[in-house]
């Protein structure tokens, strides 16, 4: 089997590698607007009220142990943190589950993070907390 990767059959056929680019924003919903106003029209009322709004939403969900991260961190010159070649989740310590929480009226926020199951249950104690 050929290999297509910078091949000069596919350069000289006017083909290149190229990632996929966000361009389809999807259907727009005719309620959307008044489905927005109607949230924003319900969080005034309640910092009118002097009662909390806060925003509650699960994050992206990471698998915990030493796994490839493309981020940087500062090290010694040449001593690079070693991690696994293969991302295949340790059945041992699972993905961890973060929630981030916002408290409107205070423009504070901060993560809840678990490791069971995204579940509503999670999300309400995510709120206790």
């Amino acid at each position: 089997m050929a290999s297509f990767r910078n091949s000069p059959g596919n350069r000289e056929a006017g083909y290149s590698l190229q990632a996929n680019r966000k361009t389809r924003e999807g259907n727009f919903h005719p309620d959307r607007d008044a489905q927005f106003e109607y949230l924003n029209a319900q969080v005034r009322k309640s910092q009118r009220s002097r009662q909390p709004a806060i925003s509650v939403d699960t994050k992206k969900k990471e698998m915990v142990g030493d796994f490839y991260n493309a981020g940087q961190e500062y090290r010694k010159k040449g001593r690079p943190e070693g991690v696994r070649v293969h991302d295949f989740q340790d059945k041992e310590l699972g993905k961890a589950i973060p929630y981030g929480v916002y408290d409107i009226a205070s423009n504070e926020g901060w993560v809840n993070g678990g490791v069971d199951h995204d579940t509503a249950q999670f999300a309400a104690r995510s709120i206790l907390l």
